[in-house]
């Protein structure tokens, strides 16, 4: 099953759907130069995305009992569906934000509607180191995904949220995650189908931090991958906000309510400057020993 999509002047595959991995080298996703791989459980089930650039054109093929599911909104996986209009208007306003725009123009930013694949490594991450949330995050995956129907890549779909609603905290401390994102996790596996039916980004904030352990940071995150929302900061992630107050102002550190600070000129397009910042690479300077890395395997 294919379908061809007409794409913007300069648009960018790779970093485009490369913004889909909360955390990095994701298992789900494989994406460089003019092509791109997904693997996502639909409402049809497992499938597997291809997006493959063929000079103004996209091909888009999907395989597996969700490819119908996937084809028709492949668009919006691309980030096709993502209007940055106005946003040259608003970078100008700083310019580092005005060069970051430049260089990346081609980048948008993709809407999956899948809200429990990205609310696995979203929780992983709570609190917690990117080395820490990266053992854990493909422990899991091996653990209760399964491989993705379809040639390409060897992706996993990720895993069933019955199974991991139904499976006791415990069994994750050997992935290095203690009881309570353990047990945030399966709550939300409990009420996965209550998240999807969410209508817009504003229902599913709502419904995502009415659940025990869920801020509003985590939600925020997740949010934006499920709607594409450009306004959508990614905040709370561990030390990520420092890094946006060194690109904006210069500042070794930062907290997450400087962070807003420096964002508010961008109001409508805040998450957008957060997106160009981690795709940058920009890392604010390191001081003092690093984090230690906990182990839960034997609790």
């Amino acid at each position: 099953m294919t379908r061809r999509l007409r794409l913007p002047e300069d648009y960018d595959l790779a970093r485009t759907l490369g913004g889909l991995a909360v955390i990095r080298h994701d298992r789900t996703l494989a994406a460089g130069g003019a092509e791109a791989w997904w693997a996502t459980r639909t409402p049809d089930g497992p499938g597997r995305l291809h997006l493959r650039r063929d000079e103004a054109e996209l091909v888009a093929s999907a395989y597996g009992p969700g490819a119908a599911w996937l084809l028709d909104r492949a668009d919006a996986v691309a980030g096709l569906r993502d209007d940055p209009a106005g946003f040259a208007a608003v970078a100008g306003r700083h310019a580092v934000v005005r060069q970051l725009a430049r260089t990346f123009r081609g980048l948008r930013l993709p809407a999956t509607r899948r809200v429990f694949q990205h609310l696995i490594p979203a929780v992983l991450g709570q609190k917690v180191t990117g080395k820490e949330a990266y053992r854990a995050y493909q422990a899991v995956l091996r653990r209760f995904g399964e491989p993705a129907p379809g040639p390409g890549p060897n992706l996993l779909v990720p895993p069933e949220p019955a199974v991991i609603a139904g499976t006791p905290y415990w069994v994750f401390h050997p992935f290095g995650v203690e009881q309570r994102r353990a047990d945030t996790l399966r709550g939300a596996a409990a009420r996965a189908g209550a998240l999807e039916a969410a209508a817009d980004a504003g229902e599913a904030v709502r419904r995502l931090t009415a659940l025990p352990g869920i801020g509003p940071w985590t939600a925020d995150e997740v949010v934006r991958l499920l709607h594409g929302d450009p306004y959508v900061v990614r905040g709370g992630v561990f030390l990520l906000s420092k890094h946006e107050a060194y690109a904006l102002a210069g500042e070794p550190r930062g907290d997450d309510a400087r962070m807003l600070e420096l964002l508010e000129p961008f109001r409508g397009h805040r998450g957008r400057v957060c997106v160009l910042i981690v795709a940058a690479g920009v890392r604010a300077p390191r001081y003092g020993p690093r984090m230690p890395i906990r182990s839960f395997a034997r609790f």
